[in-house]
């Protein structure tokens, strides 16, 4: 069988944003794939503060139109915020539960009632 003529290894392939390579003794360099890890992003929980001027009607329509409850439970939420100060309208990724907050104090801004929305990790 006749010898086949020594073909020198072809360099591997760099590829960018696979990770740290290393250098072998002839000089090619080895990359290595390093697995990536991604976190959930955190949670916000959108809160209504009670107060004594802004109707209980009004509560249950930001609670329907900007949180999209159904009528019994806005009503159960809304009851919730009127007893014990404070209700959690819902639970958003941090720039989604910012928005709701400023869609929601524009609302009261435009019909007069000082109602208060707030953000805080869940």
């Amino acid at each position: 069988m006749p010898d086949l003529p020594n073909k020198p290894p072809e360099p591997p392939v760099k590829t960018p944003g696979v990770g740290p390579g290393r250098d072998d003794a002839d000089g090619t360099t080895t990359l290595e794939r390093v697995a990536q890890k991604t976190e959930p992003p955190r949670l916000y929980q959108v809160l209504l503060l009670n107060d004594d001027f802004t109707p209980m009607e009004f509560v249950v329509m930001v609670l329907q139109e900007f949180f999209r409850h159904d009528l019994d439970t806005a009503t159960q939420i809304m009851l919730k915020i009127h007893h014990e100060g404070r209700g959690v309208c819902g639970v958003f990724t941090k720039d989604v539960a910012a928005t709701k907050v400023e869609l929601v104090l524009a609302a009261a801004r435009r019909a007069g009632h000082p109602l208060q929305c707030i953000m805080e990790a869940a």
